[in-house]
């Protein structure tokens, strides 16, 4: 079993990256997505789109916002990509009437059944979201701090971490 976190801004080649490590490690991947499309939300579409016309046949699809330890028959000696934290953290958030403690104690909760799958080789991708100025908005303060403890809690689990800017990955566990 292996943990590897790579984390970054937005359209810094994490997900790339991460496809790349994954199919690697493995003939039969699996990519484990979190993102939910609202209706009419029409550039999280293309953006959804974007990642699956970049995979091939050669990997499985489970799309699951909230739970993915709900599949651990499948995941089970697998390698399994993750994509990613920010997106399951977001659905946690929100369906947990967007109180960061009750959403941080789900992800634990949750991330810790998915970690303890027998085998798993798990690769997770997550944002650096909070490296900018403080938000004026108590929501994205609110959400901010709660991704910064989700990747704290990830990078302390991880065997690897590996940050991304600018499309290069610089290894920092």
């Amino acid at each position: 079993m292996q943990i590897t976190l790579i984390t970054g801004g937005q359209r810094s080649g994490k997900s790339e990256m991460a496809e790349g490590l994954a199919l690697s490690r493995s003939e039969a991947p699996v990519y484990l997505a979190t993102a939910t499309v609202n209706p009419g939300d029409a550039e999280m579409a293309r953006r959804v789109a974007a990642h699956r016309e970049r995979r091939g046949p050669q990997w499985s699809t489970i799309e699951e916002p909230l739970a993915p330890s709900a599949h651990a028959a499948v995941l089970e000696g697998r390698t399994v990509l993750v994509d990613c934290l920010t997106l399951w953290a977001t659905n946690l958030f929100f369906a947990n009437g967007d109180d960061e403690e009750r959403a941080f104690e789900a992800f634990r909760r949750e991330f810790e059944l998915l970690a303890a799958i027998p085998g798993i080789d798990l690769i997770m991708v997550s944002n650096e979201i909070g490296l900018g100025g403080i938000s004026p908005n108590p929501l994205q303060r609110r959400f901010t701090d709660l991704q910064g403890r989700v990747n704290r809690l990830a990078a302390t689990v991880a065997d690897e971490v590996y940050f991304m800017i600018s499309g290069l990955p610089l290894k920092i566990k």
